[in-house]
């Protein structure tokens, strides 16, 4: 099956676009994938292929209706223009029950800086996941609180990192395990959007592949 762009319903009626990547199997199970601040480009329909090579369908929600930045300034604005409650609660919960009802399979979510933040805010409050996997992305407590997360969690975070920083990092953390969670959450000696390939001043590939391996399986063992 090849990849395609389709409508999902959100909760209130209205229609999300997509970049949906099939598996070969109508019966693996699926991941929603968030977006980076640039928006539905080249690059994270690149991830939703690359998981349905590895047996996962893959939806990414077009969270900016078709708008794609051109630089960081305007990834910035594109990014603060965005409602975060809403993308949570309609787009992501949207998304999840699309997937679900398509082969009643289970469905997890991942995402990347903005989509980082909001895949920890998708595991607070969407129902229907069975995992999450973050990447240097954190929202604040007033979005989503990650002591209230209940499914499997893993984070993947770089230690030069001035957006997501360590401290941030440390601060979830600590907030989870309080609460008496287990979150998998790895460190990487890199900077921010360190899995982004497309970046060379920041792409570490060593890193990149350690956090892909290591998503592989926390996938394999959780949506199996």
């Amino acid at each position: 099956m090849t990849a395609s762009f389709v409508d999902f319903c959100r909760p209130d009626g209205a229609l999300t676009r997509a970049y949906l990547a099939p598996a070969a199997s109508t019966e693996a199970p699926s991941v929603v994938v968030l977006q980076e601040w640039w928006g539905l480009n080249a690059q994270i329909r690149s991830v939703a292929d690359r998981l349905a090579e590895a047996g996962f369908h893959a939806l990414v929600p077009d969270l900016y209706r078709g708008r794609l930045a051109a630089d960081g300034e305007e990834a910035n604005h594109l990014m603060s223009g965005l409602d975060f409650a809403d993308a949570t609660h309609q787009d992501v919960r949207g998304a999840v029950a699309h997937l679900a009802a398509r082969n009643g399979r289970p469905v997890a979510v991942m995402g990347f800086c903005m989509g980082g933040a909001l895949t920890v805010a998708a595991a607070a409050h969407v129902p229907g996941l069975s995992a999450a996997v973050c990447f240097y992305g954190v929202p604040p407590t007033s979005l989503a609180d990650p002591a209230t997360i209940t499914i499997p969690f893993q984070g993947h975070f770089a230690s030069r990192d001035d957006w997501c920083t360590p401290a941030v990092v440390q601060g979830m953390e600590t907030a989870m395990r309080d609460a008496g969670r287990q979150p998998d959450v790895h460190h990487y000696e890199a900077d921010h959007a360190f899995f982004n390939q497309t970046r060379p001043e920041v792409y570490d590939a060593a890193c990149a592949d350690l956090a892909w391996q290591r998503t592989l399986a926390f996938l394999r063992q959780h949506l199996a």
